[in-house]
């Protein structure tokens, strides 16, 4: 089987495909992330997973690379990591009663043959009507400063909200595995195989 590398050094990603049972490393890709003027989030999020997983074809030129970028748009602006207690909580009030999409943008590249498939995939997130106590007890307890919009899907902060709606619940952490396994599977690759 073609070895894959992961060009991410998030731990979140890291887990994520560790449930695809495959042998993979991780290889952290120097990419810049700034986006460029006026940049469609679908747009910026599938150029730099392409560029991240491209990015190490020269270190492993016999390898399914896989690069994934993601952004959280909230009343149409891309929203980053708070990094501040005040700023997720900022973050949570205007979120709060609405609805909070998630890009994620996903490439594998095999860089023996060069074959590239890339994809952006769509995650909304409803929340639910909260108070600004709920907010700040939220933020307080489960610290979501390193995520972007504010929140962790994966603990307490699914009691935000109302709803979730998207192909794969993966896709809101940071890493589509239906797509990955179509991908993957393109390539010849079937974890159920494997």
């Amino acid at each position: 089987m073609t070895q894959i590398v992961l060009a991410s050094t998030s731990p979140y990603r890291r887990e994520l495909l560790e449930k695809l049972a495959i042998p993979f490393i991780c290889a952290a890709p120097q990419v810049d992330e700034t986006p460029i003027a006026d940049e469609d989030p679908r747009h910026l999020v599938t150029r730099l997973a392409q560029a991240k997983a491209q990015a190490l074809s020269k270190e492993y030129p016999n390898h399914l690379i896989i690069g994934s970028d993601q952004v959280c748009v909230l009343e149409g602006k891309i929203v980053g990591k708070p990094h501040t207690e005040e700023k997720a909580v900022e973050q949570l009030l205007i979120a709060r009663n609405s609805i909070v999409t998630f890009y994620t943008g996903l490439a594998l590249y095999n860089s023996a043959s060069s074959n590239l498939q890339v994809l952006c995939e769509p995650f909304d997130v409803h929340f639910r009507r909260l108070s600004e106590q709920e907010i700040r007890n939220y933020v307080h307890k489960e610290q979501p400063l390193q995520c972007a919009g504010s929140f962790k899907s994966e603990g307490l902060g699914i009691t935000l909200f109302e709803r979730l709606s998207g192909k794969d619940p993966n896709t809101l952490v940071g890493l589509p595995l239906i797509s990955l396994c179509q991908m993957l599977g393109n390539e010849g690759v079937n974890p159920l195989l494997a």
